[in-house]
């Protein structure tokens, strides 16, 4: 605190995400939600407030805030603003007036973890055990809670509360441990991977697992840090109508709220310019540029169903290198054998908290041109998969201990029921005339497209691999297997008979 000749100083030191805050000398923090915090401190001067912030989420933004609260006392006032769609969906703020309002208790987080649960109805947030009880209660007792519901509310209420005579901090600053969790990371390729579900469920948790096993850890600009994989790509084939959600659900979204945050990516709503919310994706498709950039794509496809010509872009040259850049920045649209497809470019991708809400959004945007294709023209057309190309793929270290829970109690569980089809086809393997005989043969029809032979598996699964290098994992694998067994037949001569997918036995001679 510092005492000047008109009026009092206060000095805020934030101990977490100290470069995501504007700071003030005031005794007001402010809380944007999903607002950009600069659309209100434009209308402040910096004694008007202590520290203004963008609050996204109640799990693992509340935690953070709160202890930065602690960690400086001289904060009696707090407004926030809880105005946009996307804070409603997000339920951020809310959350925090409710600590505040109604209080916490003991309790779990979804990864099972001992925490203290805000005494929220319909949002769950969490603040850390570690945090001792009386300083909670303290910090609720000495600040004062305020809801705005516009930017000219909240700045109204920040000036009302610089024109009272300083207060007194309530307290000394206070810290507490903070649990961290470090994660194992596997040898693997750092450029270039693929992941395919027939759900976004089931490719969210491959997802997740390809992360959190070979993803590097990196620095993030936001005071901490990310597991990450470079051009990450996932396909989803067989997404319902409706969307699956899995019972119990397991994802970080629910079905409520995707129907709210589809007109975001979609615009299939009023997605026009809202003060204070730098851009929805919609906006950017349907508005920023000066042309509806979606029904674009709609009438180039019906005029030329196999154009290459059918994008979107979202990337604006003059503002998006300099200023906070939409994360979607390309999206692609193609038919080919009448099936239209979407392909959506992230330059950088929250595969754990975002990804998921992401996809159904832009599944929704998929159907929505699909329909509109086969009512306005005569083209019969099928649905095709989604593909995403996340050129950061990451998942934030405070996500960690949930991805890890995501993995352990449904990874396996998925792998066992996966369709071990394999796109690039199928192999009949058989010992005769003392060498080892291989047929590759189309997925469906069975056609022979090519064959090989050899003495020892070495020798066949080497050709195999230059001419199949899209072969899944796990088919690749099991055609080692078979054609070593081949191979040990073959050397045992007559004594041992070879058939595919049962194991080696010796021959029987007839009585």
């Amino acid at each position: 605190m510092i005492q000047t000749g008109k009026a009092t100083q206060f000095d805020y030191k934030a101990l977490y995400k100290s470069n995501q805050l504007i700071y003030g000398q005031g005794q007001t923090a402010v809380i944007t939600g999903w607002t950009v915090k600069e659309a209100i401190a434009k209308h402040l001067h910096s004694s008007e407030y202590a520290v203004i912030g963008q609050l996204y989420s109640p799990t693992r933004g509340i935690n953070i805030l709160v202890r930065n609260l602690l960690a400086n006392p001289h904060v009696r006032y707090l407004v926030v603003l809880n105005a946009t769609k996307e804070d409603k969906n997000a339920g951020a703020c809310e959350c925090l007036l409710d600590f505040f309002r109604n209080g916490f208790k003991e309790g779990s987080c979804d990864t099972g973890r001992l925490c203290w649960v805000i005494n929220s109805k319909k949002i769950l947030g969490y603040i850390d055990l570690d945090v001792k009880v009386s300083a909670l209660e303290k910090l609720r007792k000495s600040i004062i809670e305020y809801e705005a519901k516009t930017i000219s509310e909240a700045v109204n209420q920040v000036k009302s509360f610089a024109q009272r005579e300083p207060m007194e901090p309530w307290g000394n600053a206070v810290k507490f441990h903070m649990p961290s969790v470090l994660p194992t990371v596997l040898p693997g390729q750092r450029y270039g991977h693929r992941v395919e579900g027939k759900t976004i469920a089931e490719t969210w948790v491959k997802i997740i697992h390809l992360i959190k096993t070979t993803g590097t850890i990196r620095p993030t600009a936001y005071d901490g840090q990310w597991q990450e994989l470079i051009d990450l790509m996932a396909v989803v084939t067989d997404e319902p109508e409706d969307f699956y959600f899995p019972e119990p659900n397991y994802l970080p979204i629910e079905s409520d709220f995707i129907q709210q945050y589809i007109s975001q990516i979609s615009g299939l709503d009023d997605s026009s310019k809202q003060e204070g919310v730098k851009y929805t994706y919609a906006q950017r498709l349907r508005f920023h540029f000066g042309h509806d950039q979606i029904e674009q794509v709609i009438e180039k496809l019906i005029a030329d169903i196999d154009s290459a010509r059918a994008v979107m872009s979202l990337w604006d040259v003059e503002k998006d290198a300099h200023d906070s850049p939409p994360c979607l920045n390309h999206i692609w649209v193609r038919i080919v054998d009448n099936e239209l497809s979407l392909t959506a470019t992230f330059r950088s991708n929250d595969m754990f908290s975002a990804w998921p809400a992401n996809a159904m959004g832009l599944l929704a945007l998929q159907r929505h041109i699909y329909k509109a294709i086969t009512q306005r023209s005569k083209h019969k057309l099928k649905m095709g998969p989604l593909i995403t190309i996340s050129q950061s793929a990451h998942i934030y270290d405070d996500c960690w201990e949930n991805a890890d829970n995501v993995i352990k109690s449904h990874y396996a569980k998925i792998c066992r029921a996966r369709d071990y089809s394999d796109p690039a086809g199928s192999f009949v393997i058989n010992v005769q005339d003392h060498s080892i005989m291989v047929e590759h043969m189309t997925p469906g029809s069975g056609e022979v497209v090519n064959c090989y032979s050899g003495k020892s598996a070495f020798s066949i699964y080497r050709q195999i691999a230059a001419d199949c290098p899209g072969l899944q994992v796990e088919h690749a694998m099991y055609l080692g297997t078979e054609l070593q067994k081949a191979e040990v037949a073959l050397l045992m001569k007559e004594d041992w008979m070879y058939e595919q997918d049962k194991p080696l036995g010796k021959v029987k001679l007839k009585a």
